[in-house]
Formats: structure tokens, sequence, C-alpha cells
């Protein structure tokens, strides 16, 4: 029986041995070049069952979580580029466009 030290060790042993994402350039949503923080977002909820996933910035994973639910995004966002039509998302992709990678701003909450 593996106890403490020895069961971390051998857990991340094995965390090592699985295959790992390639790093992604872009985001998905905007397009821009990642910086050092990258979220995964899952195209459809996993709470709808959606399984893909896309890297994103973390301000534009924000911006589509303040935009729509989940079961909205199901229902008629099930890729990104009906999302990008979104004049919301359309305007924060105009406003977005020319900021540095890791940049970070608050975001509003949908009204």
């Amino acid at each position: 029986m593996m106890r403490g030290r020895v069961r971390r060790k051998a857990a991340l042993a094995a965390l090592d041995s699985l295959p790992q994402r390639p790093a992604p350039a872009t985001c998905a949503l905007c397009g821009r070049r990642l910086g050092a923080r990258i979220e995964w977002h899952h195209v459809v909820p996993k709470s709808e069952g959606g399984r893909e996933t896309v890297p994103l910035h973390p301000i534009c994973h924000r911006a589509i979580h303040a935009s729509a639910d989940n079961a909205e995004l199901a229902r008629l966002y099930a890729t990104l580029d009906p999302l990008r039509e979104r004049e919301d998302i359309r305007r924060f992709l105009a406003w977005i466009a020319d900021k540095p990678p890791d940049f970070h701003a608050p975001t509003r909450r949908r009204r």
C-alpha cells in the first residue's frame, strides 16, 4: 500500500505518461494569438452532452458565458460561427481585436 509522498509521486508519474495536447496557437473565438493563460471551452456544454473543447482566452471564454446560458449555447450555438454572428459577441470581437494576448478586463453580465 502506497502512502503520502510515494502515492503523490506515483500519481504524478502517471500524469506524465498521459498524452499531452499540443499547445494551441490561436483563440478559437477571436483568432488572436493565445497568451500565457488558456481556457478550454466546451462548444456544447458538458451539462448538455458536449465533449468537444476549443482553446480560448479567458476574456473570450467569459464573454461567451456572459452572453448565453448553457441551454442556449447547446440549442443555438453548437458551433462558434453562429455565436460570432450575435450582436453582443460581434461588438466584443471588434473591441478585443487590437488587445494583447493576455489582456484582462471585467466582463459585463447579460441584462
